[in-house]
C-alpha cells in the first residue's frame, strides 16, 4: 500500500520581484513633494535675480528649508520608501545648497565666511560619500549632529537674505540669522570631521 501523495519539492531559488519601475517609483506622495522641491530650485534663483524680490526668495527658501523632513515623513507614514526616493532626497536636498548658497553669494547677501564654510564642508561630505560608493562600502549614515547643524543653516541663510531685503523687520534678521549660523556651522563640521571622516577610513 502506497503512503499518501507527498507535495513537490520546492524551488531551489524563487524568481526575486520584478523591480519597480522608477516611473512608478516617481508617482508617489513622498516623490512628487520632492520634486516639487526641486521645481521650486529655479524659481529661488528667478525672485533672487531676476525679479529683484529678496523678500519672497527669502520666504521660499525658509520654505525649502524646513519642509526638508516632509518627504522622509510620507514616505514613512504612507509606506512609500522606494529606491528612488532614497536617492532622490539627498540629492535635491544637496542641490539646494549648491545652488543657494552660491546665489546669495553673488547677491552679496551672507557673508563669504559662512558661505565658504558650508560650501567646503558639503564638498568635503560629497567627495566621502562618493569615494564610498566607489569602493563598494556601506554608506554613511547622516547623524543627528549633521542634522542639526543642517537644520540649523536652512534658517540662517533666508533670515541672511531677509535682511537685505526690504521686510519692515529686516533689520532685527541679522541677529537672527548670526544665532542660527554659528552653532549650524558648528555642528556641521564637527559631524564631517569626528564622525563621518573616521566612520569612512574604517570602511574602506
Amino acid at each position: 500500500m502506497t503512503g499518501p501523495p507527498t507535495a513537490p519539492d520546492p524551488p531551489s531559488s524563487l524568481p526575486s520581484a520584478a523591480p519597480v519601475p522608477w516611473r512608478a517609483q516617481l508617482a508617489t506622495w513622498p516623490n512628487l513633494f520632492t520634486l516639487l522641491r526641486l521645481v521650486a530650485i529655479p524659481v529661488f534663483v528667478w525672485l533672487v535675480f531676476g525679479r529683484d524680490n529678496r523678500a519672497a526668495a527669502a520666504w521660499l527658501l525658509g520654505a525649502l528649508g524646513s519642509t526638508d523632513w516632509v518627504d522622509g515623513w510620507l514616505a514613512r507614514k504612507l509606506g512609500q520608501t522606494t529606491e528612488l526616493g532614497a536617492m532622490f532626497d539627498p540629492i535635491v536636498d544637496r542641490l539646494l545648497f549648491f545652488v543657494a548658497v552660491p546665489s546669495l553669494m553673488i547677491d552679496g547677501s551672507v557673508p563669504l565666511v559662512v558661505a565658504i564654510a558650508l560650501l567646503v564642508r558639503e564638498a568635503v561630505v560629497a567627495l566621502v560619500a562618493v569615494a564610498l560608493k566607489a569602493s563598494g562600502a556601506p554608506r554613511l549614515v547622516v547623524t543627528w549632529e549633521g542634522k542639526t547643524g543642517t537644520f540649523l543653516l536652512m534658517f540662517a541663510f533666508p533670515l541672511f537674505l531677509g535682511y537685505h531685503s526690504t521686510l519692515s523687520y529686516a533689520p532685527a534678521l541679522v541677529y537672527l540669522a548670526w544665532l542660527f549660523a554659528v552653532p549650524g556651522i558648528a555642528y556641521s563640521w564637527y559631524s564631517a570631521l569626528f564622525q563621518y571622516l573616521p566612520t569612512a577610513a574604517r570602511r574602506r
